[in-house]
């Protein structure tokens, strides 16, 4: 029997194999396909996601697959004016790394792949297709057809995830219905390879708000260039998708002489959450849970987050360290979560579509009249959960600066929960504390580091409690608040061993 199955190999599923195997658990990944699909999807991630990477260590191998976004996303109208220009570009973020990258998926998903194989206890059956789901007491029991062999075998694990995609078998077993918010509209996806002779277009991305027919282009990776082209009405989808039609739609950047098309497709963007990501052993995430339209590059993003919250929650709970109620949080903490990205994506979305002339020239006035509007990257809260107080700071990412001995934070404390505070606040606590500590494998990082005073500092308290996501589980000015934090701990709903 396997501790956890894990059902679809894109980029969620390759991570959380990731995830389980550096964690030791035994872990099956069954994908229906055959190989990696070799065009462009995904191209936008950020500084989080990187830090997701980093802490699977394989950080070095994406970044050499990846470029650094760092001049932000600009929303453009007809005229050429610059409406908006989205922020949080930095080329050193919180994350301790770029807060946006671009990428190609083939390249990420080999990575991945290749990652998940340094690990004995992850085993991966391609072209094997689950056609049956049933939960028994202490296990699920996964039928699963051999598409190659033509056969069909039983296979057993404690925990299966469903990382399988909008159409998510799982899903349907689960019965989750979807919650729209309001999106539903089909776009062109253009894909091309500049050659030499190819114009320079913009490094940032640009979102083209022009009411005859909204686009957006991007510059993603070396000679890779996208434009994504909203449908509009009366447009035949089987034309649009045409050459000729392609190069007259974007004949103002580029011609057939300066780039080869890779890749064109109509994708209706959608903006939904599931209601119900877990029952019993069976769990949702990335697509099998939400989708959400690519306006802020959000979409593998909420994935691989998704997984980073639910990987070192199962661990706790296979290892017996954690009662299965850990895993209640992973829905009400990632869903509201997911849910402000995709209202936020919607808004903007509203404003890249707009295709009424009247109300174009409306949202321009408006835009004029104040000037370029700079809005941040969102950095939403994670919903009630695992987490303590109500200062804005909890259910946030602790950054990540460089410490003085050169390393990174994360590296220094590794994949556990960590206390970081002043020495004499952590000495104070009570023995009931220190044993939970112990008994959690929690870090105690005594600090002088100027970057983590400074961060306590800035909100009047003397220590934080960090998860093995590296969210703040909560804050704490005082020993005895820091008793109330650590009695919090998922190992004190158990008896000690």
């Amino acid at each position: 029997m396997f501790d956890v199955a894990i059902i679809g190999y894109g980029p969620a599923g390759a991570t959380l194999a990731n995830l389980l195997g550096q964690a030791g658990l035994s872990v099956l990944v069954l994908e229906k396909e055959a190989a990696i699909y070799p065009l462009p999807r995904a191209i936008h991630f950020d500084g989080e996601v990187m830090r997701i990477f980093q802490s699977v260590g394989l950080r070095p191998a994406v970044e050499a697959i990846s470029r650094p976004g760092l001049k932000g996303m600009h929303f453009v109208n007809a005229k050429g004016e610059t409406l908006m220009i989205r922020g949080g570009t930095a080329a050193q973020g919180p994350h301790g790394c770029a807060s946006n990258h671009y990428f190609h998926q083939p390249e990420l998903e080999h990575v991945l792949r290749d990652g998940a194989g340094r690990f004995a206890s992850v085993a991966v059956r391609l072209r094997h297709e689950v056609t049956q789901i049933t939960e028994a007491a202490d296990h699920v029991n996964l039928t699963v057809a051999d598409l190659q062999a033509a056969s069909s075998s039983q296979v057993q694990a404690r925990y299966v995830v469903g990382c399988d995609g909008a159409r998510s078998t799982v899903r349907k077993v689960l019965c989750s219905s979807m919650l729209d918010l309001g999106l539903r509209q089909p776009w062109l996806v253009f894909d091309v390879l500049l050659k030499e002779n190819a114009p320079a277009l913009p490094e940032h991305t640009v979102q083209f708000c022009d009411p005859a027919r909204p686009m957006t282009w991007c510059n993603v990776t070396g000679k890779r260039r996208r434009w994504e082209i909203m449908l509009m009405p009366g447009d035949d989808p089987a034309q649009l998708v045409q050459p000729n039609t392609l190069w007259q739609l974007v004949s103002r950047w580029m011609t057939p002489e300066q780039a080869d098309i890779e890749r064109a497709a109509i994708y209706t963007f959608h903006s939904l959450v599931a209601k119900g990501w877990r029952k019993g052993r069976l769990m949702l995430a990335g697509d099998s849970a939400h989708q959400t339209p690519p306006f802020l590059g959000q979409g593998m993003c909420a994935a691989l987050r998704d997984v980073s919250n639910l990987a070192w929650k199962l661990e706790a709970v296979v290892r017996g360290r954690a009662s299965e109620t850990l895993l209640d949080t992973y829905e009400s903490e990632r869903s509201p979560h997911v849910h402000a990205f995709i209202e936020l994506a919607v808004k903007l979305g509203d404003i890249i579509q707009a295709t009424d002339p009247d109300k174009a020239r409306e949202r321009d006035a408006r835009f004029r009249a104040g000037g370029p509007e700079i809005f941040e990257f969102p950095s939403p809260r994670l919903g009630p959960g695992l987490l303590q107080g109500d200062s804005p700071a909890v259910g946030q990412p602790f950054p990540q600066p460089v410490l003085a001995n050169g390393q990174l934070l994360d590296a220094h404390i590794g994949n556990r929960f960590a206390v970081i505070g002043r020495p004499v606040l952590l000495q104070a606590v009570s023995d009931d504390t220190k044993a939970l500590w112990q008994r959690g494998g929690v870090v105690v990082m005594p600090t002088q580091e100027p970057a983590l005073l400074a961060w306590l500092d800035n909100l009047d308290v003397g220590a934080a409690m960090l998860r093995p996501d590296r969210y703040v589980m909560g804050l704490a000015a005082t020993p005895g608040e820091l008793d109330a934090v650590t009695a919090c701990l998922p190992v004190a709903d158990l008896q000690p061993h």
